[in-house]
């Protein structure tokens, strides 16, 4: 498929096209992040906890990953402008209930569908997009961009949404997402033709069982992973049905793609060992990248900084990506050994990590932070395409999209891992550490005698009365022991990270059958439409 192709009308610029699709793909990817833009602000709105918050947002990623087999079918069946008008007006009008309902579970239902929708938009702006590009550097290039940017979403989420959220409630970013896709729609009606890009099949022996089946799986295993350590895992009936249900529909789902003439997802896939490997790094990857999301806290609730500091400051992770996927991008093209891109974005995470151990303070200049900031996008940037094109070259271009569905699984998976460990770090370590803080603030201890005396006095110097500002004075230092608290948990998981990483660069280092996988990015191409 080509763009010079009737798809669009003959006198629109190329750059236009892209602009155009852009402008579609954007909005989409801005619904992801929406979820964490402000988990605080969106639990106040709803009236939720902030791990319904986060289970929102699992939803919809469970959504892009269930449904990514079965959208090709739809992609096939409906004429491109209709598919795109279709998926844009479903997106519209899910943001338009999220932004009226207040009701979680309805929440929950209509981000389901957004998830859905952005699948098909995601899949065919990026069909029409790499359609384009009949070479291996093009497209090397093509996708490095398409993954860099969805690198970048969560940073550009806070940055853009930061000043809405100063100034309105937290429903009003879906109304500005509203918004935002109309100018992509109006631009499609007019630059469009109403052509198909494949032949039309009917819609017939759509395998809607394994989608239920799958998608069920990714929801459960999802509720299993944000709300376990909240409800003290094994502990609570919630948990165990919810773990017995994945792990009895998993084993259904197995049996049932063995016996299926045409499996939703091709198990042949995990035959091949580099597929693998690069299953596992991926799945390491967005593990890793959870920590991340430990910045926005820290830099909100340690430091005190504003949302709009907090993006501004962001910015520098987005300058790390943008260097990054250049270097990547040219390496691949270049035909450097995978292992040797692969030990460059490890490391750099390493280096993150180990030097945010050592900044995480209760008091810090937030442009200390700039540069490490660059560094752990500049490793995200450099693992994110090469992992990926590594692993579906590892695989005959037969399985390439069973492949690619897999790869989202894992990426789903990861991602869900990631906020179960933070939310262990955060709710059990720092328990664990408040309780030893605790034992020693006893009127014996001189350190917490001295403290006291200082938020007392200075206290009564602002004009407080004495036994109010000795009341007061102990709320002070208990809220200082959380964040004293707070923070021993945050270095305590950027610890377990650095360990992670350089296991990983261990065995990345030992296991010299990795180059050995030739990447191939003209007859297995990687599916855009993940996270």
């Amino acid at each position: 498929m080509s763009l010079a192709l009737p798809v669009f009308k003959s006198w629109v610029p190329v750059w236009l096209i892209r602009a155009t699709i852009f402008l579609v793909i954007f909005p989409g990817l801005l619904l992801f992040g929406l979820s964490t833009a402000s988990g605080a602000g969106a639990a106040g709105y709803y009236g939720i906890e902030p791990a319904d918050v986060q289970y929102s947002m699992v939803i919809f990623y469970a959504a892009v990953a269930g449904f990514f087999a079965l959208e090709r079918r739809f992609f096939i069946f409906i004429a491109t402008r209709e598919y795109f008008i279709l998926s844009i007006l479903i997106q519209m009008g899910t943001a338009y209930v999220c932004f009226h309902t207040q009701n979680l579970y309805i929440l929950l239902f209509f981000r389901f569908l957004q998830g859905m929708s952005n699948c098909m938009s995601t899949s065919i702006c990026i069909t029409l997009i790499f359609g384009s590009l009949h070479n291996e550097r093009a497209r090397e290039i093509g996708y490095s961009i398409f993954y860099g940017m969805l690198l970048c979403i969560t940073p550009i989420s806070t940055i853009i949404t930061a000043p809405i959220l100063n100034a309105f409630d937290y429903n009003v970013l879906y109304k500005f997402i509203i918004f935002a896709y109309i100018p992509g729609g109006i631009l499609l009606l007019i630059i469009m033709n109403n052509i198909r890009l494949n032949k039309k099949m009917p819609l017939y022996q759509l395998d809607f069982y394994s989608f239920i089946i799958y998608s069920s799986v990714l929801c459960l295993l999802g509720y299993t992973l944000v709300y376990g350590q909240q409800y003290y895992w094994l502990h609570d009936s919630r948990i165990v049905w919810s773990l017995s249900g994945t792990l009895i529909l998993i084993g259904l789902h197995i049996i049932r793609q063995l016996h299926l003439r045409r499996p939703y997802l091709n198990l042949d896939v995990f035959k091949h060992r580099n597929f693998n490997v690069g299953m596992f790094m991926i799945f390491i990857l967005y593990l890793v990248r959870g920590a991340l999301g430990i910045i926005s806290v820290y830099f909100a609730v340690i430091l005190g900084m504003d949302p709009i500091h907090i993006g501004y400051i962001m910015a520098a992770n987005i300058v790390g990506i943008i260097l990054s996927v250049l270097i990547s991008s040219r390496l691949i093209i270049m035909k450097r050994p995978i292992r040797l891109v692969w030990l460059y974005g490890f490391v750099l995470l390493l280096i993150f990590h180990v030097w945010m151990w050592f900044l995480f303070t209760t008091q810090a200049d937030p442009s200390t932070f700039v540069l490490p900031l660059i560094i752990q996008g500049m490793g995200a940037g450099m693992l994110m395409t090469p992992i990926i094109v590594f692993a579906i070259s590892s695989v005959p271009e037969r399985l390439g999209s069973s492949a690619s569905a897999t790869g989202v699984f894992f990426r789903f998976t990861g991602f869900c891992s990631s906020i179960a460990l933070i939310n262990y770090f955060q709710l059990q370590q720092k328990s664990n550490h408040i309780n030893r803080f605790q034992e020693h603030l006893s009127g014996l201890n001189t350190v917490v005698t001295e403290r006291l005396a200082q938020y007392t006095g200075a206290l009564t110097n602002k004009g407080m009365a004495p036994d109010l500002a000795a009341k007061a004075a102990r709320g002070l230092l208990n809220r200082s022991v959380d964040s004293q608290a707070q923070l021993r948990a945050m270095m305590d998981y950027y610890l377990l990270i650095s360990i992670l990483l350089i296991a990983v660069l261990l065995v990345i280092a030992l296991f010299p059958k990795l180059n050995r996988t030739k990447i191939n990015l003209k007859s297995n191409q990687p599916a855009p439409a993940s996270y």
